[in-house]
């Protein structure tokens, strides 16, 4: 199990499309993924499931990854999330 702490810095958070760039990248990978927040952990391969955590600017999140690739998929995550654009 790998896992790594980013804080969301653009201005919608992981609303709508960029939460859809988040999942078509993490289902590149074969490991189990998930965000947590606090005590909430969802599938970071479900959209209702990101969505629903509603992730604003300044939200610090954790991915983590459990697999073959869990390291490889927890970094291009976490690239994403700090270079997701308003």
């Amino acid at each position: 199990m790998f896992s790594k702490t980013v804080t969301v810095t653009n201005s919608v958070g992981l609303h709508a499309r960029p939460a859809t760039f988040f999942i078509q990248k993490a289902n590149e990978y074969k490991c189990s993924i998930w965000v947590e927040i606090g005590t909430r952990r969802i599938n970071a391969k479900s959209l209702l499931g990101i969505l629903s955590l509603g992730i604003i600017k300044g939200t610090d999140i954790t991915i983590i990854a459990d697999g073959a690739d869990e390291e490889a998929a927890v970094i291009a995550l976490i690239e994403l999330v700090q270079q997701l654009e308003d």
